[in-house]
């Protein structure tokens, strides 16, 4: 355990950022933050005494210890008594039958500015020795830490437990998903959501207050239905740059679109204006981002999602816990033991099935019918909840309904019914998985009424960029200066969007100011700045200087608040965190671009704590990764059509005067500003291009000393494909291509792409996620590759699929998702994903199902339905809507870590089935379908599969091991993504008429790791009964008659008992 022990005379310094450094004998180091807050390896919460377990051994051997200790002005520092183990002080003793009262202990007081003020430092916890670390792949002998501050409430006669979560090793772990949101949770209250108003939509500022008024009316609603424990407290509403300025509106600092948690937007033709959160993860993973439109916040949509408030908290449960929807529109109803029941929860919710046919303008209503194949009612009936409920759950199935105050709970969730919710949750409620969030662990039910939300108006600026750029002598190993100029005039030529301002800084001991900011105009102020790009490389490594000058820089002609700093270095700097609660006060977003092996391990905290861009490009120069870093800065605000988007990245070496050759596609929605540009690293190249006439393309502009090339293509490029040669011997070359919108009303294919968590620890996978739209639109059937390359210079191609199976959540959303197992080394992996669009790619016009709140489709007045308009659907012509396209994305980096040396050992399972399904052939056999997981999750080939079943679907879940297994010896798996069919005949067990029989599945590996258990399938055995041929009536038209017979059981009472021919006994009671 390590220690250190902040102190101001006797008293405890609290709220310090506390970072311990452990360095082995190897010299590769290990950053701890230590935390004062009574739990792990913490003994008491706020005596200044911070604390972390150690256990990252790598070697035997010594080990150096250092602490850095950072405090910012702006926090509450001292305690004002001193905690601890001390003598009871003695409030008073008894003589002669009498009290006699001593003085009231002092406590220690102290006034607020004595309480608050900034400082670091620096101490060294000398060292320890290590022995036993075995060779090889360590093994995980590190449980959780005991939990030591379990504390326990009673409200309102339910029982409410906290604690501090410890982790999977010890007080470390699970690693923290990577979200951009500022959202914070402070005292029950969520503070720092952002709501975005999209750019495009016109100016109303009621808009303003429809989204006060909404937020408003969820928090209370928010508050009662999680027990009193979360309220809105803070709201900041992001209002677009073209919008007019007023008085009330101030700069952003970090919030931005990029991390907007909510976005308002117009409605889309396909999509209408159903509220909807976008959700790529797993249960309880949260989601990216709310989508509204002006129509809902205005009330437009009262009769079809009901009121704003309501549904807003609908969807925050999508958001921030990860919940899924308890509705189902494409089954809208199952069988459970031979009844028809709708898909609901709870089950106490009642209501009306009907079916409202509308054609040519005119609408009539009738009852559902029954299909005589599967028991279930025909297409298009709907049940309609009645408006008059006293059931209280739930709020993720119809929060519309008066009534509905609370989560469905583990004593009144529908286990059965097949909804999102239960396929993706193993069959668990939402307030279970609610329950399991860190918001939940972490706080306690308050008694006292929350405060009303408070909101801030921040309206969209002019983007303010520095670049700080590291010239230490480092620099000047490995062709990296050069490369830093290739990179910096990309940005600074074509990244960085007109009427931007641009400064810049170089370090190396110390900082220099190459130039203040610059207004881009036109491109002699683009010419300008890059002629202040760093030129020689010498001295050391002061990444705080830099910093301190660009603020300064900024400060010149505006606030450092929502300003960017483009920060590149590949030098070690141990003092960096002195400069965190600058950064942190400065409203700054820094983007970090760690070059080489050896850049600053602390780099990606300043990422972090900022929400920047944090990307590592490594000296293998045909990666492109440093160009590729720089192409990504292109702005998180403004316009889509004003931001600049990579079509290729591509590099090779050449030997003996080979050829690199290729394509580049620019599509109808891409051309405005259009460049090509070549770098090398010995001599120039021979460069030949072609547009898709043909014609060759002269007058590229040659910069020899930077060993680059770059050709502007004049207006809009034609669209096609583009070719090109380039031919060289015995070097590197590498070939960007960046554009822009060719047109602001129509929206360009875009990549966005993105890992899933920013740090990995072995055996943990990661998961690589790009999400490829045109505007709201999805694009399917796209080639997409993820590049992930590691310190090693060793990189891996992955496919990404959009397939629903394996780390994908949803088939055909446009989120392209899998696994990344194949980890080779610690230390930092850059991220890089192409798309191509070829004659299979499609756009598709309908937005696919999201989790969203439900299509009300009508309710019930009088004891009669009022019915909606029917949903919109818009037929998904996606055969006609081909798209061609190239596209380049940077997806950042992530930090591994825990990776064992070569042989790295097979610690990986095939990945959850997720996507198993169930049908019944005849009436005895059963048909299963799914996607084949892999050996190492998503990869490879399983061993085998292990399908059991079971007539009870807790049984199933909660006893897989002890349920009925079924014969699969002549089930070989295949390749990991393929498609799976399995027929089998239940046997050993009852399977009739009626009969509701669940399915599960395991996958199992060579090293015999075992799958999570899948989804649960189900089937509902319905045998209609035979029927004799019926003797033609009279009346062609009328329907069949029942045979109806009276038993007279009870005086004044008649069971009327009706034998349907096909249905069964329907037993009415009349007077």
């Amino acid at each position: 355990m390590i220690y250190a022990n902040v102190r101001q005379g006797f008293y405890p310094i609290l709220n310090a950022t506390v970072t311990a450094t452990v360095e082995p004998e190897t010299g590769d180091p290990v950053t701890l933050r230590l935390l004062d807050d009574g739990a792990g390896a913490d003994v008491i919460k706020n005596d200044g005494i911070y604390s972390r377990y150690f256990f990252s051994f790598a070697v035997n051997g010594r080990y150096s210890l250092k602490v850095h200790v950072n405090h910012s002005p702006s926090i509450s520092t001292l305690a004002h008594s001193i905690p601890g183990s001390h003598a009871m002080y003695v409030p008073g003793y008894t003589a002669n039958g009498n009290i006699q009262m001593n003085a009231p202990r002092k406590s220690v007081g102290r006034n607020e500015q004595e309480q608050k003020w900034g400082f670091s430092r620096v101490s060294s916890g000398g060292s320890f020795s290590v022995l036993g670390v075995p060779g090889g792949p360590h093994p995980d002998v590190f449980p959780p830490c005991k939990i030591t501050d379990l504390e326990a409430v009673n409200v309102e006669e339910e029982l409410t437990l906290s604690w501090t979560a410890p982790g999977e090793d010890f007080d470390q772990g699970q690693e923290g998903a990577l979200s951009d949101s500022l959202i914070q949770l402070n005292n029950n209250g969520y503070e720092g959501i952002v709501i975005a108003i999209d750019p495009n939509v016109p100016e109303d500022e009621t808009l303003i207050q429809q989204i006060k008024d909404m937020v408003t009316q969820a928090s209370p609603y928010l508050f009662e239905a999680t027990g009193k424990r979360f309220y809105f407290k803070n709201v900041a509403i992001l209002i677009p740059e073209t919008w007019k300025t007023k008085a009330d509106y101030v700069r952003p600092k970090l919030e931005t679109y990029k991390n907007a948690d909510v976005l308002v937007a117009e409605s889309t033709p396909s999509g209408g204006d159903e509220p909807y959160t976008e959700h790529i993860g797993k249960c309880g993973d949260q989601g990216e981002r709310i989508h509204l439109t002006p129509h809902f916040l205005a009330g437009k949509k009262l009769k079809e999602y009901g009121p704003q408030g309501r549904a807003f908290v609908h969807e925050w449960a999508h958001l921030r816990w990860g919940v899924f929807d308890e509705y189902n529109n494409d089954e809208k109803f199952y069988l459970s033991n031979g009844r028809i029941q709708a898909v609901r929860c709870s089950v106490g919710i009642t209501g009306k099935t009907e079916v409202n046919k509308c054609q040519g303008g005119s609408c009539y209503t009738k009852r559902c019918t029954f299909n005589k194949a599967t028991g279930l009612y025909e297409k298009g009936c709907e049940f309609i909840p009645h408006s008059q409920q006293t059931e209280k759950a739930s709020i993720m199935f119809a929060q519309h309904v008066d009534s509905v105050v609370e989560f469905c709970t583990e004593q009144n969730h529908n286990k059965e019914a097949p909804n999102m919710q239960n396929t993706k949750c193993n069959l668990r409620s939402t307030w279970e998985v609610i329950r399991d969030s860190e918001d939940f662990k972490k706080t306690t039910p308050t008694t006292t009424q929350p405060p009303n939300p408070t909101f801030s108006l921040l309206q969209i600026g002019q983007r303010i960029v520095c670049l700080v750029l590291d010239k230490s002598g480092s620099m000047a190993t490995g062709n990296r200066l050069n490369r830093l100029n290739q990179a910096g005039q990309l940005f600074l030529l074509q990244i960085i969007e007109l009427r931007s301002w641009v400064g810049m800084v170089t370090f190396d001991s110390a900082a220099h100011v190459q130039s203040e900011l610059i207004q881009i105009n036109s491109g002699s102020d683009r010419d300008t700045l890059t002629k202040r790009l760093p030129t020689a490389a010498s001295g050391g490594t002061s990444i705080c200087s830099g910093l301190r000058s660009a603020f300064t820089v900024i400060k010149k002609k505006y606030p450092t608040d929502g300003s960017e700093i483009v920060l590149l270095t590949d030098g070690e700097d141990n003092t960096i965190s002195g400069c965190f609660n600058e950064v942190k006060q400065s409203g700054a977003i820094i983007h970090t671009v760690a070059l080489g092996p050896s850049a600053a391990r602390e780099l990606e905290e300043l990422s972090k704590m900022t929400g920047g861009l944090q990307t590592y490009a490594s000296d293998q120069v045909q990666n492109n990764g440093l160009i590729d870093a720089f192409g990504a800065l292109s702005s998180g605000n403004g316009v889509v059509s004003e931001r600049s988007i990579q079509l290729e990245s591509k590099g090779s070496t050449l030997q003996n005067s080979q050829w690199m050759n290729g394509t580049v596609i620019v599509d109808s929605t891409v051309g405005k500003d259009t460049l090509f540009l070549v770098t090398w690293t010995t001599q120039p190249p021979q460069i030949l291009l072609w547009d898709p006439s043909g014609q060759k393309q002269d007058g590229f502009v040659v910069d020899k000393n930077t060993k680059m090339a770059f050709l502007q293509i004049p207006g809009i490029a034609k669209v096609g494909t583009w070719k090109y040669s380039l031919q060289a011997s015995s070097q590197t070359l590498t070939l960007t291509v960046t554009s822009r919108a060719s047109s602001a009303t129509l929206p360009p294919i875009t990549v966005t792409s993105k890992m899933n968590k920013d740090t990995g620890k072995f055996p943990s996978p990661m998961i690589v996620y790009a999400n490829i739209r045109q505007g709201a639109s999805p694009i399917l059937r796209a080639s997409v590759t993820a590049l992930i390359e590691s310190e090693n210079g060793k990189t891996v191609t992955l496919e990404l699929l959009d397939n629903g199976a394996g780390a994908d959540a949803a088939k055909d959303d446009g989120v392209y998702s899998r696994y990344f197992t194949t980890y080779d080394t610690n230390g930092r992996y850059s991220v890089k994903v192409r798309a191509l669009g070829g004659v299979n790619a499609v756009r598709r016009r309908a937005i696919p199902q999201q989790s969203g709140v439900m299509y009300i489709p009508g309710w019930i007045e009088n004891d009669e339905i009022q019915w909606n308009p029917p949903r919109p659907e818009i037929e998904d012509d996606v055969q006609r809507k081909q798209v061609c396209f190239s596209r380049t994305s940077s997806g950042g980096s992530f930090v591994a870590s825990g990776v064992p040396n070569a042989p790295i050992p097979d610690l990986f399972p095939p990945c959850q089935i997720t996507d198993l399904k169930a049908e019944i052939h005849g009436h005895s056999l059963i048909n299963l379908t799914w996607t084949a997981p892999g050996d190492d999750y998503d990869h490879g080939t399983a061993h085998k599969y292990i399908i059991r079943i079971s007539t009870s679907i807790l049984d199933l879940r909660d006893k897989f091991n002890e349920s009925l297994q079924v014969n699969t010896t002549a089930l070989i798996p295949k390749e990991a993504n393929s498609e799976e069919v399995f027929l089998f005949k239940p046997e050993n067990i009852t399977f009739e008429n009626g009969t509701d029989l669940f399915i599960a599945i395991q996958a199992v590996d060579k090293v015999d790791l075992k799958s999570e258990i899948s989804n649960i399938a189900r089937v509902s055995l319905f045998i209609p009964p035979q029927t004799p041929p019926e003797t033609p009536s009279p009346d062609e038209t009328s329907a069949p008659c029942p045979n109806i017979s009276i038993n007279s059981t009870i005086p004044g009472i008649h069971i009327l008992k009706i034998m349907w021919k096909w249905i069964g006994e329907l037993q009415l009671s009349i007077g």
